[in-house]
């Protein structure tokens, strides 16, 4: 990311804007890594059909039963091509879809035994991670806090800005 502004600001509010353009960059390259952390685990275990959107999809879902819909609102999904993948998921046969009784329209969704076994995989991924990441010394108990708590802060600010935005 890079500043386009031509206005000079004081040197401390610059600093402050070039660290923040880094975390920025960093969330975003954070994600990229994820997936494809994800998608080596998955070609290791010889699961090749399945891409890494998908699997953590299915991660994300767990044992819930949800619509298309609330699968943004959760913060299940992050993407932009929610049918498409819910589509290709159902007719490989790692989720259950069902027309909601009462909405005709909404459909609700749930994992199959095979989509259990792909949240497992990522889930038994997560905890060799989280185990490694600790004994390391990469992380400790109060360091993966003040990241989660900063994380939550930003969110909940970019989230008031779509809102007073509308």
């Amino acid at each position: 990311m890079s500043m386009h502004d031509p206005t000079p600001l004081p040197a401390g509010e610059q600093a402050f804007l070039a660290t923040y353009l880094d975390a920025l960059s960093l969330v975003e390259r954070l994600h990229r890594l994820l997936l494809d952390v994800i998608k080596d685990e998955f070609e290791r275990v010889g699961v090749l059909e399945i891409n890494a959107v998908q699997a953590l999809l299915l991660f994300n879902i767990g044992e819930n039963e949800v619509t298309a819909g609330e699968l943004k609102s959760r913060g299940y999904y992050q993407g932009s091509n929610v049918s498409y993948n819910l589509k290709k998921l159902v007719e490989m046969g790692y989720m259950h879809h069902q027309r909601c009784e009462i909405d005709r329209r909404s459909v609700r969704v749930r994992l199959t035994p095979r989509g259990r076994e792909v949240r497992d995989t990522v889930s038994a991924l997560f905890a060799r991670q989280s185990e490694e990441i600790a004994s390391r010394g990469i992380l400790d108990a109060a360091g993966i806090d003040l990241t989660t708590a900063s994380l939550r802060r930003v969110e909940r600010y970019w989230s008031d800005q779509i809102r007073y935005i509308y």
